[in-house]
C-alpha cells in the first residue's frame, strides 16, 4: 500500500466519523431514524479498520517512530482526527505527500 492510498483511506474515515456523530447519531436519536447509523456506523467501521491496518503496514514498513504511532492511533478516536492529525505526522516522519 502507498502513501497515497493511506491518506485516502484516512480521509475517508474522518469524513465517515464525522457524518456517524454529527449527522447519523442526530438523525437516530433527534428524528427517530436509526437506520442510519446502520449504514453509516458500519461504513464507518470497515474504513476505521482498513485505517488502523494500513497505519500500522505503513508505519512498520517506513519505520515511524512510536510517537507517530501514538497520534494515528489518537487520529483514529477522533470525529474526523486523521483529517487534521495525518499531515502533522507525516510532516514529522519527513514523507512527502
Amino acid at each position: 500500500m502507498n502513501l497515497k492510498q493511506f491518506i485516502a483511506i484516512g480521509k475517508a474515515e474522518g469524513i465517515s466519523s464525522i457524518l456517524l456523530f454529527f449527522v447519523a447519531m442526530p438523525l437516530k436519536y433527534g428524528l427517530d431514524m436509526p437506520m442510519a447509523v446502520t449504514i453509516v456506523g458500519g461504513i464507518h467501521g470497515v474504513l476505521f479498520l482498513l485505517y488502523v491496518g494500513a497505519a500500522l503496514y505503513n508505519g512498520f514498513e517506513r519505520k515511524w517512530k512510536f510517537g507517530s504511532f501514538a497520534l494515528m492511533a489518537l487520529a483514529a478516536f477522533l470525529p474526523g482526527g486523521p483529517l487534521y492529525l495525518d499531515p502533522i505526522v507525516l510532516k514529522r516522519e519527513g514523507e512527502a505527500v
